[in-house]
């Protein structure tokens, strides 16, 4: 039984490593979605972190959006089996989709594709296009490297204390998911 659509978290992941480790944290991310009776909304492939989270997020009874371009339908094996499968012409449209059906963003590991949706998501939400939470979840340090770097345009005025404020950095899962609902609920609470 799949549940109504509530609270949305678009999810950012790869949809090419094989590593069981992050297989295996994708997964836990759509059973958590699943157990708090939120939506997923993914990039629409059945392949890899991709696939393992909204396979997982189903198992678990959550309603899942896939979003995905044309192009990518064959390449990324589509999600045939969301609930609502989006088929784009561009990848602009994709994002912009995601970004429109989501509560809250969540990073998980991933390559240029992934960074690509994380740096898109974490500027609009610097430039006020959206208030959502931006939340990277990064048990293992893969991402080390990228906030090092981070630290450092900081340090060089290059990027201010309100944008580095806008992403919430969480080692575990249960970190990653309250910090997207506290964050979600206060923004709620701020348009009431």
């Amino acid at each position: 039984m799949v549940s109504a659509p509530g609270y949305s978290v678009c999810v950012y992941c790869s949809a090419s490593t094989a590593d069981p480790d992050h297989i295996s944290l994708a997964a836990r991310v759509g059973t958590e979605i699943a157990r708090r009776g939120w939506q997923l909304v993914s990039g629409g492939g059945h392949v890899s972190m991709m696939g393992a989270v909204a396979t997982a997020a189903r198992a678990g009874g959550a309603h899942t959006v896939g979003v995905i371009p044309k192009h990518l339908v064959h390449q990324e094996v589509a999600d045939v089996d969301a609930d609502e499968l989006i088929v784009t012409d561009t990848m602009r449209q994709r994002k912009q989709v995601m970004e429109d059906r989501a509560d809250a963003f969540l990073t998980l590991p991933g390559g240029i594709g992934t960074l690509e949706e994380f740096f898109e998501t974490w500027t609009g939400g610097y430039l006020g296009q959206h208030d959502k939470p931006v939340v990277v979840l990064d048990p293992n340090g893969f991402y080390t490297g990228l906030f090092h770097w981070l630290d450092e345009l900081y340090d060089r005025k290059f990027v201010s204390q309100f944008a580095r404020d806008r992403i919430t950095v969480a080692t575990d899962l249960a970190a990653a998911f309250d910090a997207m609902h506290t964050i979600g609920l206060e923004e709620e609470n701020r348009h009431t």
